[in-house]
């Protein structure tokens, strides 16, 4: 299980695979399958037969999981995709920085 740098509420583009080139917001991580779901991304449709939450039922549309490595982080600063890495300051806080222009990224609310 590895730590990862993005986070549940950040936009990330992703970068291979059907949906290339698409920006969205990080719904969930999975960090133990190494998977995050990506609102608009990866659209997968259920067929439910009806119950008490849904008494009509029917067909429902939901995002299925993408893996990690498909999806690079967006610098809000320059709305550009680029690489992470984790700078330390001298308090012991740590920092996104992105690679492409040495901005910090911030955590999401």
């Amino acid at each position: 299980m590895a730590k990862h740098k993005i986070m549940r509420g950040d936009q990330v583009k992703v970068i291979r695979g059907n949906y290339r080139d698409m920006v969205g917001s990080v719904l969930e991580v999975y960090p133990q399958t190494d998977r995050i779901r990506v609102e608009g991304v990866n659209m997968r449709k259920r067929h439910t037969r009806p119950s008490e939450q849904n008494p009509d039922g029917g067909i429902i549309s939901f995002e299925g999981a993408i893996h990690i490595s498909n999806v690079m982080l967006v610098d809000p600063a320059s709305d550009e995709a680029s690489r992470v890495r984790i700078r330390v300051e001298e308090d012991g806080s740590k920092e996104r920085i992105s690679v492409k222009n040495g901005n910090p990224i911030p955590k999401p609310q």
